[in-house]
């Protein structure tokens, strides 16, 4: 039987895992944490992601934990809009959907089915890979061995940066922060599209926001609420999540409502504070050869990037979903090996164009200086479909292989 050995039950981890073994591999899950767990988020899954969801028949429970993305305009800290909600070119008719992570993680967690073998706190310290012998991966104690293995274990990859040390994760020069608050004590919103949720542009700061469900009321799933996530210059923050709220809520003081409330609600067990870090530079391959198969990079450990443009989760479902859908008739040692470069030569030039997309975004995002914002603002009010559009309906506009 083909075997596979997946590193790392993150999202692209888990979906991966799962649907290789529902293609008919003998699947290995390694997770250095004591248990499989997702953070108490959300994400937004822009309708690439849903896409790759389907193909990898995962999203037949998604409308039951899932809430429409909010507006896509953006408005200035005083609630005046800097572009309008129609003057952001969606690119395609499909919806993005906003989900809570634990939620999700479930999902994935039950598409796993019985026949893969989890391990638990599990840290990975050595890779082998080379010709005429089994790919390998080992924490120091006990080796795996297959005929692939997937490594999905994330920004610090201890396989990338055994396979490719040149490249490694370069801060982005920002933090940033996310929280759920529960519907019981989350402020009342505002009447008019503010209380719907969007995203709110300063001098280098930025929040955004999402319902979870509807008050009284989160459909399938326990967990509705409010989403938020807000973005500062500079490094991330040492201080204990209580200073850290505190000072979130001096940096987005006199913001429009219901920021301010919002913030407010927030209590320190619900900040996560999370790395915003790019990989450089991007490996040239990410499919390296041995023995029946080899080792493929996947998720944040191949591609990762800064979250301007919210498709951390979404690519690493677009890199499952293509791998599954290559390896699902190759045969290890004949067309295994020819279907992970065909893996690398799907997914790079698509993530290549994404992380320079990623950069320009960013470059408009995090504007600080009093004039480089008035030009930045007087720029997208214009040309918003070229700013920020043009780049975003090319990201969501992949479809899976056939």
């Amino acid at each position: 039987m083909r075997s596979a050995v997946v590193v790392g039950a993150g999202v692209g981890g888990l979906a991966a895992a799962g649907a290789l073994a529902r293609t008919g591999w003998q699947v290995t899950l390694l997770e250095r944490g004591d248990r499989l767990r997702g953070d108490n988020a959300a994400l937004l899954i822009w309708p690439n992601g849903v896409r790759a969801l389907r193909a990898l028949k995962l999203s037949d429970g998604l409308g039951a934990i899932a809430s429409p993305a909010p507006s896509r305009g953006i408005r200035r800290p005083s609630g005046q809009w800097l572009v309008q909600p129609d003057d952001v070119a969606e690119g395609d008719s499909d919806a993005s959907v906003v989900v809570h992570r634990e939620d999700l993680h479930d999902t994935l967690v039950a598409g796993l089915g019985e026949k893969i073998d989890i391990r638990t706190g599990v840290q990975i310290r050595t890779v082998r890979c080379v010709p005429g012998e089994q790919p390998s991966v080992s924490d120091g104690q006990n080796t795996w061995q297959a005929d692939v293995v997937v490594a999905a274990d994330g920004l610090d990859s201890v396989v990338r940066r055994r396979l490719v040390p040149e490249s490694s994760a370069v801060a982005a020069g920002c933090a940033a922060w996310r929280a759920v608050i529960p519907w019981y004590r989350a402020p009342k919103l505002p009447s008019d599209a503010a209380g719907t949720g969007g995203e709110t542009l300063g001098a280098g700061h930025r929040f955004r926001y999402a319902l979870l469900g509807e008050r009284g009321s989160a459909g399938a799933s326990t967990r509705g609420g409010v989403y938020w996530a807000a973005t500062v210059p500079g490094a991330s923050r040492p201080e204990p999540p209580e200073t850290q709220l505190n000072l979130l809520r001096r940096w987005f003081a006199g913001w429009h409502a219901p920021i301010g409330d919002l913030l407010a609600a927030t209590e320190p067990d619900d900040l996560i504070q999370h790395p915003v870090a790019e990989l450089r530079p991007l490996p040239r391959t990410f499919a390296f050869p041995g023995g029946t198969g080899g080792v493929v990079l996947l998720g944040d450990a191949a591609h990762a990037m800064s979250h301007h443009l919210g498709q951390g989760a979404c690519l690493a479902l677009e890199d499952a979903a293509t791998l599954s859908a290559l390896l699902q008739e190759a045969i290890p040692g004949r067309t295994l090996g020819g279907a992970l470069d065909a893996y690398t030569r799907a997914r790079r030039p698509r993530l290549a164009r994404i992380l320079r997309q990623s950069r320009r975004v960013g470059a408009v995002y995090s504007a600080n200086s009093t004039l480089v914002v008035r030009a930045r603002d007087a720029a997208l009010g214009l040309t918003p479909n070229r700013l920020l559009g043009r780049a975003s309906a090319s990201v969501r506009q992949w479809r899976p292989p056939a």
